[in-house]
């Protein structure tokens, strides 16, 4: 306050007592050095020879701020050339602050400050100034502006904007280790004098911190800063303008530092040695005890990570880390066994996660204690000797007969008796019984494999000391199969063979099932029955895998001869006692294009054309009708020819001769024997009726020619041709005297077929390939098909 009256006084002798005198106006010029007063000249009104001269003293005025003396602040006066201090000149001012902040004397000119003015509110106020004469009102000169300055002075005091402050620094930084800059504000002016100029210093905080006085950055002083030791500092901050002076003005703040954590300390074990008791009952896997290591250090720095250092007992234990507490939890891998072993000694290893290398040269960050365990005995139920049995009894087993038995076994000291006894719960109890004290296990039923294949039901042992300590075991048992089914053919029972199917072609592959439980390396065999390997049409071929073919034995089948054989197969396998059956199958003869592809199946489709239009089948049945016709009247008339005969014949009396009233003629004798049948094959496949013999029905079966010889009949042939050889009164011409056997006096026996029972399918003409070149004819024809037989169906 006493330097601001000394200021204040200092200015009002410049400028009241008349220190400062003008000097001579120059035009836009101010004379800063020695002026007389504070005045500023208007120019007057010159004639109009006569040269216009402006001049300013001072174009700008200076107020005192926060001035607070008892009269209005003298500011300046304002001075116009043409005042000739005849009061005939009037001086106006407007502007800012013009009548309020600032007044004029009309006549003098002075202008003074009305109130205390405040830079920091407004630093300058810019007024215009005007000469007026009071006769006429009218200006005297073009209107002048001018400013009046608020000077300064140090009332305000420096002040932290951003205060109170929080910084972080890491524990054990460095000497200097920056921290935080902090930064004060003065509302003084920064351009006069030292009011702006401010200086930080630290009033709390040493000697931990320091600031640097002009720029305010605050750094670490002390090395080592220990974040366990203090982790929280409060410092003081001050701020003095003035350049720290005496008399300057000063603020302060507070800047609150925290040392944020390193990984400066390793984990140590707060005892060498832990000591925990187990129940040798504890289930694998369950926490049997919790250790801890002590680490000073924070958040991640304070992670520790805990093994079993390999040893004595470390393999049953196992240890992790709660990630909560940071202790390490004691887990058990195996099951324990007082009765075994009592007790288990290993060690611990507990380290840092995260390392900083900067303190490796303290050491290891890590440490070890040695755990002791002691095992307690706890009372058990019974053990059995497996965890599973497996025992096989044969299907039809008598009742009460042992198949196996079950052991268990009480381990604690002192062990007591065990009972056994059936789960009532399981589906076995009612086929089974056990012997309480034994444990031998006995069929209680028959069984039977194809009803029920296994049982599986469970065992409980209980101590006699304590029955409510039980164990279980589960029982498998197998029912082994006795060989009663015999092995049967699987599906299709019936194939097809093609009737220009090849000899040694396969037309079927069959296989075979048995209702019996087929062990591992079960065979099947496949064979001809007996009855059907005599010349068969079709036989057997067993691969030995389990699967047989049908295979062909001819060149050829044809349905119209034979649609159906049936071919018996016997089927045997491989178990004790050995099981057989004769299955049959049906092959259908059928149609079939080149490449084997079955068209037809039928016996009905032999006789209709293929691919006929209705038109053609209509035509073709007209002819056939016609033809009959003309058969029937063709026989009727032969009929009739034929009855005069035999009337003629009838004065012939003798036996066993039939008169044709012709000559025989043999191969030449073309109405006795059709040799067109010779030479043309479709005559076999026609089924023509021979010409000159009715046969007695169609269809009647022909039977097949006994396989030897009949002696009696034989001799009765030779008498008879004796007796007509030397008869005297035989005929002198041919005769026909049939005997129902053909001769044998040919190599190739008789080729006719008069009244033979023998058909063709009989016939076995293979011969024919042995007669040379000129029966190759035949043998081509006849070879291609096998004779009928209506007996043996194979």
């Amino acid at each position: 306050m006493l330097t601001r009256n000394c200021l204040s006084l200092l200015l009002w002798v410049l400028f009241d007592g008349g220190l400062l005198t003008p000097l001579q106006p120059q035009p836009q010029q101010t004379l800063a050095t020695e002026p007389r007063e504070n005045v500023i000249h208007l120019p007057g009104q010159r004639s109009h020879f006569q040269r216009v001269k402006r001049g300013w003293v001072w174009n700008q005025f200076f107020v005192l701020e926060e001035y607070m003396g008892s009269e209005p602040q003298y500011v300046g006066k304002l001075h116009s050339d043409l005042d000739k201090g005849e009061g005939t000149v009037k001086y106006t001012l407007s502007g800012d602050g013009a009548g309020t902040v600032f007044t004029i004397d009309e006549t003098t000119g002075d202008i003074h400050a009305i109130r205390s003015l405040d830079r920091e509110e407004k630093p300058f106020y810019t007024l215009r100034a005007q000469a007026v004469d009071i006769e006429t009102r009218k200006p005297l000169e073009p209107e002048s502006e001018f400013i009046i300055k608020v000077q300064d002075i140090n009332d305000n005091e420096p002040k932290f904007l951003d205060g109170p402050y929080v910084a972080t620094v890491p524990e054990m930084s460095p000497v200097g280790a920056y921290v935080l800059q902090v930064k004060a504000t003065d509302a003084d002016d920064p351009t006069y004098g030292n009011s702006a100029r401010v200086v930080y210093s630290i009033l709390q905080g040493q000697p931990y911190f320091s600031i640097d006085p002009k720029t305010g950055v605050i750094r670490t002083a002390l090395p080592n800063m220990d974040r366990e030791v203090k982790e929280q500092y409060q410092v003081l901050i001050q701020a003095k303008d003035m350049g720290g002076q005496l008399g300057g003005l000063a603020g302060t703040t507070i800047v609150n530092i925290t040392l944020t954590d390193v990984n400066d300390n390793p984990p140590r074990f707060p005892k060498s040695i832990f000591h925990l008791k187990v129940p040798e009952s504890s289930p694998i896997g369950s926490a049997i005890g919790r250790i801890r290591a002590v680490d000073p250090d924070f958040g991640q720095n304070a992670e520790i990570e805990y093994n079993i250092v390999p040893g004595d007992g470390g393999n049953l234990f196992d240890i992790v880390t709660d990630e909560d507490t940071q202790e390490g939890v004691i887990k058990l891998k195996k099951p324990l066994d007082f009765e075994t072993k009592k007790a288990y000694t290993f060690k611990v290893e507990a380290s840092n996660l995260h390392l900083d290398h900067r303190f490796h040269s303290a050491g290891p960050f890590k440490d070890t204690a040695t755990v002791k365990i002691s095992v307690l005995d706890v009372d058990e139920p019974p053990v059995f000797g497996k965890p599973l049995y497996t025992m096989e009894v044969y299907e039809d087993t008598p009742v009460g007969t042992i198949i196996g038995a079950v052991t268990a076994q009480d381990l604690d000291v002192g062990s007591s008796a065990v009972r056994y006894f059936i789960d009532w719960k399981s589906d076995g109890d009612s086929y089974f019984t056990i012997d309480g004290n034994e444990g031998t296990i006995a069929t209680n039923e028959l069984l039977d494999r194809e009803s029920t294949a296994q049982y599986n039901f469970s065992i409980i042992a209980s101590k006699v000391s304590n029955p409510l300590l039980t164990s279980k075991v589960n029982i498998l048992i197998n029912v082994l199969d006795v060989n009663e089914f015999p092995p049967e053919i699987s599906v299709p029972y019936e194939t097809a063979v093609c009737e220009n199917a090849k000899p040694g072609q396969i037309i079927q592959i069959v296989s075979a099932a048995d209702r019996d439980l087929s062990p591992a390396g079960q065979q099947f065999s496949f064979r001809l029955s007996p009855e059907a390997a005599i010349k068969p049409n079709f036989t057997v071929r067993d691969f030995r895998n389990n699967t047989a073919g049908i295979e062909t034995r001819r060149n050829g089948y044809s349905r119209r001869q034979q649609e159906l054989y049936f071919l018996p197969v016997v089927i045997e396998d491989s178990s004790y006692p050995v099981q057989s059956s004769t299955n049959t199958m049906t092959i259908r003869v059928c149609r079939c294009d080149s490449d084997g592809t079955i068209l037809s199946c039928n016996v009905e489709a032999i006789f209709l054309p293929v691919g006929l239009s209705t038109g053609a089948l209509i035509a073709i049945l007209l002819c056939i009708v016609i033809l009959l016709a003309i058969v029937v009247l063709y026989v009727a008339l032969r009929r009739q020819k034929k009855k005069d005969t035999l009337m003629t014949s009838k004065e012939d009396i003798r036996d066993n001769v039939i008169h044709y009233d012709d000559e025989g003629g043999g191969e030449e004798d073309t109405q006795a024997f059709d040799i067109g049948a010779l030479r043309n094959p479709k005559v076999i496949e026609e089924n023509k009726i021979r010409r000159d013999i009715k046969p007695d029905s169609l269809c009647l079966p022909r039977q097949r020619p006994p396989m030897e010889d009949n002696t009696d009949i034989r001799d009765f042939i030779h008498q008879r041709l004796q007796e007509n050889d030397v008869d005297p009164t035989a005929p002198p011409y041919d005769s026909l005297a049939t005997y129902a056997y053909e001769g044998s006096g040919s190599v190739a026996e008789s080729l006719s077929s008069i009244d033979s029972l023998t058909t063709e399918a009989d016939q076995d003409y293979d011969y024919l390939t042995d007669w040379g070149p000129r029966f190759k004819v035949l043998a081509d024809m006849f070879g291609e098909e096998e004779s009928y037989n209506p007996d043996k169906v194979t």
